[in-house]
């Protein structure tokens, strides 16, 4: 029988969906701010300064950004990146993190501290830059793939998630004659699925943002990322031109500042906003089972 709630549970409960609300609205609202900006009049931004609907639509900001012809190629870039870096390093960290827990490898816990120590310090900018420099990675894709290929963070997470499945699978695999490779392809990834599509979508997104290394070891401009096109349409923008500012309409109005960066920001993250309702329901469940067990 399930007895009448008090009144003080009530309230409770009604306090914590106001507050909850509250909470929700502070969140969302930046980001209708952003998204409804970038739409706005010229006018209309600069007389009213903060809006959440735009009463008059214009295209202006994005015929801005889109009125140079490279920036569909470094968006295929920053996908190439984003694709390719997110298989390398979950495969880098599944190959690592596999071996890492099982109890019967020799030097685990010195190759333990040692990824461990990793996370607590690094031979910093200019150290890196000399060794991705000698290894003739300097304005190739491999300077943003390589050198961040394993996260030690998501590493210690994914080998905890490992430890967790039962050993007895593992046993009676090796019974039936399967190898170490096999049990990781056949048993090991297939019950590690949400752990996989958890940290795809944090490398996915570290990948799509990328923008310092880029900086740092990309000279040639055709090989840049999205992120760092927009950078430029900014910057290009607060000078009052564009590279291909030629293609654009006589008619066309120089667009606002403040209107471009919305758009930037809407342009450089829309298509990985895109990806994350695929993996939502595998996402509080992988980060949260392999972070249980240390």
């Amino acid at each position: 029988m399930v007895h009448d709630r008090s009144w003080g549970s009530r309230l409770f409960d009604g306090l914590n969906i106001v507050l909850l609300g509250l909470f929700a609205l502070i969140t969302i609202v930046p980001f209708i701010y952003i998204v409804a900006g970038s739409f706005a009049t010229q006018k209309e931004l600069l007389e009213k300064g903060f809006i959440l609907f735009p009463t008059e639509f214009s295209l202006s900001a994005y015929e801005f950004i889109f009125s140079t012809s490279t920036l569909m190629r470094s968006m295929g870039v920053t996908i190439f990146i984003t694709i390719v870096g997110t298989l390398i390093n979950i495969v880098f960290t599944c190959l690592m993190a596999y071996p890492l827990a099982r109890k019967d490898l020799d030097y685990r816990k010195p190759i333990q501290i040692m990824v461990i120590f990793t996370m607590l310090f690094s031979g910093g900018m200019i150290p890196t830059f000399l060794v991705v420099k000698q290894l003739g990675f300097i304005d190739t894709y491999w300077s943003l793939l390589l050198p961040g290929a394993i996260s030690a963070f998501n590493l210690i997470i994914m080998r905890s998630f490992f430890q967790q499945l039962p050993d007895g699978l593992e046993e009676s695999a090796k019974i039936d004659g399967a190898s170490d490779p096999g049990i990781l392809w056949k048993i090991v990834i297939p019950l590690s699925l949400p752990a996989i599509a958890t940290f795809s979508l944090f490398y996915a997104v570290g990948h799509w943002n990328t923008f310092f290394n880029a900086v740092l070891y990309i000279n040639d401009s055709t090989m840049w990322p999205i992120q760092v096109l927009l950078r430029q349409i900014v910057i290009l923008s607060e000078g009052g031109g564009l590279g291909d500012s030629a293609a654009l309409d006589a008619s066309f109005v120089q667009p606002p500042e403040q209107t471009v960066k919305m758009a930037v920001i809407v342009v450089s993250t829309l298509p990985i906003l895109l990806v994350y309702p695929f993996l939502q329901k595998h996402f509080a469940k992988g980060a949260l089972m392999g972070s249980v067990k240390g």
